[in-house]
């Protein structure tokens, strides 16, 4: 049986309410089914961000390491999968996708070193550099068809906006609001046809494994 990290049932709790909850409750058995399903047996502690709960692993038929990512099915995570895939192909450096639970959202996904985020790099130069090269690379993809759009992003945001202008109390603060949806509209005509990263930043850019040949990759 797998431990769920309390932060976590907070985090899924005060943001997704009741849909967070059967989440977490759903998370030990789910765990159990991916693990047999693809002969999987745990290799560590497990991690965990807002949104996933993250199992170190080991691959029983060939002993390749990999992990293995339960998360919800949403708007945010149901192309990922694809993103991945597509990455992958086109050799931008992406995490490799090994297996994918259509019906659960779950991946298994090649294990990087989880012990060296690029947030730890203590160059601040140099963990720009490997930031601005990973986003070069990834952004030189474009998007397949099927995936949502910047473009519809932006609509739906902008939608928002006189909603929440009557929200906000300061009056500083409607302004501020009102000049940022401005400035976005000037430009939501242009969103591009590239393959974005929704949450890239240091703590999600993890080096290569000596393991697996790839010591010094980012």
């Amino acid at each position: 049986m797998i431990e769920i990290p309390d932060e976590l049932a907070a985090t899924q709790s005060a943001f997704n309410g009741a849909a967070g909850r059967a989440f977490i409750a759903a998370l030990p058995d789910l765990a159990e089914r991916l693990l047999e399903r693809w002969g999987l047996r745990p290799d560590g502690p497990s991690m965990y961000g807002m949104c996933a709960l993250v199992l170190p692993v080991v691959r029983e038929a060939d002993g390749r390491p990999a992990a293995l990512k339960l998360q919800a099915v949403d708007e945010e995570t149901v192309g990922e999968p694809v993103a991945l895939r597509v990455w992958s192909a086109a050799g931008a450096g992406a995490v490799e996708l090994l297996d994918h639970d259509p019906e659960s959202g779950a991946l298994l996904l090649e294990r990087l070193d989880e012990r060296r985020p690029l947030s730890g790099e203590a160059d601040v130069r140099e963990a720009v550099k490997v930031l601005g090269s990973v986003l070069a690379r990834l952004v030189a993809v474009p998007a397949p068809e099927g995936l949502r759009t910047l473009g519809d992003v932006v609509e739906r945001m902008l939608a928002a906006v006189p909603e929440r202008v009557g929200l906000l109390a300061d009056a500083a603060d409607r302004r501020l609001l009102a000049d940022c949806a401005a400035a976005v509209r000037e430009v939501a005509g242009e969103p591009g046809d590239r393959l974005l990263h929704w949450d890239l930043h240091y703590d999600n850019i993890l080096a290569g494994r000596a393991d697996a040949g790839r010591a010094g990759e980012w």
